[in-house]
């Protein structure tokens, strides 16, 4: 029987020419991530050290990365304690793959990783977030862990007692219709599996409506599988993968493409059609609470949220932009668009989009989570609702358990800022 990408991935990780599903291997880890979070990892990394009595050095400072996203710019002095903290200890153990609050540098972990070409195909990368998922879209098994996790990562270079996953395979043929975006493929999947039904998985992603998908949109796929409960997304690489890498990630040297054989053995195959899908809303207060958009169209909204490491790319703002352009958002709505880097805030300057957006009423903040996690910018007022293009509706999850969040594509979130209420986008003249 052949091997998933999973399996090879963890086999070439681990020295082996073949892993089982079910085994427990100790990979070799190509990257380890975290954000303001790495001050726990400091933490429990010096811990570590100070049990064997050796001057802390982590494993290979060229393999980790540290990114300022979820506070910044800092909101209180603790948060910029810690962040002084942390960079204390970068500049300690010269990790250079660190990006402060620095102008295009800064952006959220899960952009700033695969545009500045720090994941590969075939990589083993792990973050201390959850949504570190995302990076299956470059074809490396990317998945989540603890902060105790990642502070042995950095004093061994491995992660260790990982059970080789089942994978669940989805194949997604046919083409999209105007206004449907791989936001609404990701929604209407974790509909379909709920919040656990892939538990411990691997999700792989075929098909001609992935072939044919961009790397921005692979991510925010890959971004959401954890929402359905999986270990890890994944997108087997192909041309585009190497496109992106070659020229929005600038990667000269040699890349390798790993890819599933024909007759890997998967737990399950799901097909979906394209062509018969609609814009999804997951409504509060969990995200596998999904309905088509005709269902819950008409529900007032206060606050409308663009960006986020789900959908903050440029092609998201543009989208959202040619939407908005020459109009005004409703009286009633604020619009807040966080841009997903630096980068992509500056392109998107250049591309006019940011104005389009300004003009029709909306507030661009710096790059960065804002309101996602619900500790910083954007909260919300009691029993205000928001519509959302970030990845969880959790009950009190932007900032305020008396209020209600909706999850969408930034296609609907943009029409619904022009009516105030929740809007089918294919409905706006």
């Amino acid at each position: 029987m052949g091997q998933t990408i999973v399996q090879k991935i963890l086999a070439k990780a681990t020295g082996r020419p073949s892993v089982e599903i079910g085994d427990v291997v100790e990979p070799n880890v190509n990257l380890a991530m975290s954000h303001e979070n790495a001050a726990l990892v400091i933490n429990q990394f010096l811990e570590i050290y100070k049990g064997i009595g050796l001057a802390p050095k982590v494993w290979d400072p060229s393999k980790i990365a540290i990114i300022f996203d979820h506070r910044v710019p800092a909101e209180s002095s603790k948060t910029a304690t810690n962040q002084k903290k942390v960079r204390n200890f970068v500049a300690e153990q010269n990790i250079t793959k660190f990006h402060d609050i620095r102008g295009d540098e800064m952006g959220i972990c899960h952009q700033i990783l695969p545009e500045s070409g720090y994941v590969r195909p075939g990589y083993v990368v792990v973050g201390t977030d959850s949504h570190t998922t995302s990076h299956g879209a470059l074809g490396a098994f990317s998945f989540g862990i603890g902060a105790t996790e990642m502070a042995s990562v950095w004093t061994l270079g491995t992660i260790l007692n990982v059970q080789v996953p089942q994978t669940i395979k989805v194949v997604v043929n046919g083409t999209f219709n105007q206004f449907v975006l791989p936001k609404d493929l990701i929604l209407y999947l974790i509909g379909q599996l709920t919040a656990e039904g892939a538990n411990f998985r691997v999700i792989e992603f075929h098909g001609e409506a992935i072939r044919n998908m961009s790397t921005s949109g692979r991510l925010t796929i890959c971004n959401m599988t954890v929402e359905a409960g999986a270990t890890s997304g994944i997108v087997p690489p192909d041309e585009e993968t190497i496109n992106y890498l070659r020229n929005t990630a600038g990667v000269t040297d040699e890349i390798e493409l790993i890819n599933p054989d024909s007759d890997a053995e998967y737990e399950k195959i799901i097909e979906i059609n394209a062509s018969d899908l609609v814009p999804q809303i997951a409504c509060p207060h969990t995200v596998d609470n999904v309905k088509p958009v005709e269902n819950v169209a008409g529900v007032k909204i206060n606050q409308i949220v663009v960006g986020s490491c789900t959908n903050g790319r440029l092609d998201d703002l543009e989208i959202a932009a040619k939407i908005l352009k020459n109009k005004k958002i409703d009286k009633n709505v604020r619009m807040l668009v966080f841009p997903a880097s630096g980068r992509i805030y500056k392109e998107a300057m250049k591309a006019g989009y940011l104005l389009d957006l300004m003009e029709a009423g909306a507030v661009i903040v710096n790059p960065g989570c804002g309101p996602c996690l619900g500790v910083h910018q954007g909260a919300l007022g009691d029993g205000e609702v928001a519509l959302s293009t970030t990845n969880r509706n959790f009950k009190g999850r932007m900032g305020n358990p008396n209020s209600e969040v909706y999850l969408s594509s930034p296609a609907v979130a943009a029409a619904s800022a022009i009516t105030g209420f929740i809007t089918d986008p294919r409905e706006l003249n």
